[in-house]
């Protein structure tokens, strides 16, 4: 019988996307996109890791590029047209670790299983990954600052944790004059990202008068993150008119 994971196990087995991912933060990027960028670089290959092993050799430009060139990627993939720039750094980091031919046309093609595998890897071992105080504690663990931690000894269990709908909500603003209903905001979701939305709640009006705005509750708090990806508010354009998007904050009498 296998033995059980522990999530110390985990920790040292993603020990290679961690170190990019404070790599990326160090160098400027917004914890939000540097956790997408390195989600991104582990769907590519997630047996191997080979493209996040390559990152630690090359020079802060080289790097900066990289991070420059995944969100890129993750912003253009909320957006109604999917004209992605060119990835040539990424590309050449798949083809060097085996991965073979990974470009923007591969990507824009299969962007929900984009979106969904990124999402997946976010709500799973990302939550560990990315986690400060865990990484804070493992490496006092292996200098020998304490002991066995109760925390890394823990069995690991690859099910996320389901969060509350406030934390995987969105609320969104829509321009006056130019109504929009709830099902043409979640066909646009469940058109380029799958099945990712629970549901869209509208502003409740009277006398005929359009919703000026609503919320979008999605299936993981993952899908949040990839819509804002470090950006406080975003706008895209879903039939030819513009709706604002941003975190959902909960306040009394709110949907």
């Amino acid at each position: 019988m296998a033995a059980q994971l522990t999530v110390r196990d985990v920790l040292y087995f993603y020990c290679d996307a961690r170190n990019v991912y404070e790599r990326f933060v160090a160098m400027g990027s917004h914890p939000e996109q540097a956790r997408n960028a390195v989600a991104l670089l582990l769907w590519l290959d997630p047996a191997h890791h080979q493209a996040i092993r390559h990152l630690p050799s090359l020079n802060p430009a080289a790097v900066g590029v990289v991070a420059t060139e995944a969100n890129s990627i993750l912003d253009c993939l909320r957006q109604q047209s999917l004209a992605l720039p060119p990835i040539p750094f990424i590309s050449a980091l798949c083809q060097e670790g085996g991965i073979g031919e990974v470009d923007a046309a591969f990507l824009a093609f299969n962007q929900d299983l984009v979106v969904r595998g990124v999402a997946d890897i976010l709500d799973g071992a990302g939550a560990l990954i990315f986690d400060d105080h865990l990484y804070r504690l493992l490496r006092r663990y292996q200098t020998g600052l304490v002991g066995r931690p109760r925390e890394l000894e823990a069995p690991y269990t690859c099910r996320p944790v389901t969060v509350p709908e406030d934390c995987r909500s969105m609320f969104v603003t829509f321009s006056k004059g130019q109504p929009i209903e709830r099902e043409e905001i979640f066909d646009y979701f469940r058109q380029k990202w799958g099945d990712c939305v629970v549901r869209v709640l509208m502003e409740k009006t009277t006398g005929g008068t359009p919703p000026m705005y609503g919320r979008i509750i999605f299936k993981s708090e993952a899908f949040v993150s990839l819509v804002l990806n470090g950006e406080p508010l975003v706008k895209i354009t879903v039939g030819h008119r513009q709706i604002w998007l941003r975190k959902y904050i909960p306040r009394p009498h709110n949907m």
